[in-house]
C-alpha cells in the first residue's frame, strides 16, 4: 500500500497503529494523518529510537498493510 493509499485511509488504519504503538497519543495520530515523516519522529521522540529504527518500524507497519 503507498503512502498517499495509507494517508486516504488513515480513520480505518488508526487503530491498528494505536495497536502497535500504544504510548503515542490520538493527538498523536490525528495529527499525523498518515505522514509517515511524522509519524517516525513522534516514535523517535516517544521511544527514544534513532531515526533509522523509527523509520524502520513505520516501513514494517505499512508491509503489513498490504
Amino acid at each position: 500500500m503507498n503512502r498517499d493509499i495509507i494517508a486516504g485511509k488513515w480513520n480505518q488504519i488508526k487503530g491498528q497503529a494505536k495497536a502497535r504503538w500504544g504510548d503515542l497519543t490520538d493527538d498523536v495520530f490525528d495529527v499525523s494523518e498518515g505522514n509517515a515523516e511524522y509519524l517516525a519522529g513522534k516514535l523517535q521522540e516517544r521511544y527514544g529510537w534513532e531515526r533509522e529504527r523509527a523509520e524502520r518500524e513505520v516501513r514494517e507497519f505499512e508491509k503489513t498493510l498490504n
